[in-house]
């Protein structure tokens, strides 16, 4: 009959082995919300500089008022009627750069969108 050797401290090593997967998981799953929030917030804002700058307003000082302070400064250009914003998702780590994220939004001066 063959003896089995003690398995002892294996559990140990699996967790060792799998936390910092769970970790480094997370925090792409994170970071991955961070940038779908900051693109969000970039396309309404955009919308809402396209409906301002359709009404003759200054579209650039909606943009800014729309987005949230955390992605400032955001790079606005206005063309006419249509809108561009570029910000940077902020970076969960630090001395990893942003993510670039930019939305654009445009009213049509006939009313069909």
């Amino acid at each position: 009959m063959k003896r089995v050797a003690p398995q002892r401290g294996q559990a140990s090593a699996e967790l060792v082995a799998i936390v910092p997967l769970l970790i480094v998981s997370a925090l792409a799953l994170a970071q991955t919300l961070v940038a779908c929030w900051a693109l969000l917030s970039a396309g309404e804002a955009a919308r809402t500089a396209a409906r301002i700058a359709h009404l003759g307003g200054d579209a650039r000082a909606a943009a800014g008022k729309a987005l949230p302070n955390l992605l400032e400064p955001a790079k606005v250009n206005v063309e006419g009627a249509r809108v561009r914003i570029e910000v940077r998702a902020p970076a969960l780590l630090p001395g990893v750069p942003g993510i670039p994220v930019s939305a654009s939004a445009a009213l049509d001066p006939e009313g069909d969108e």
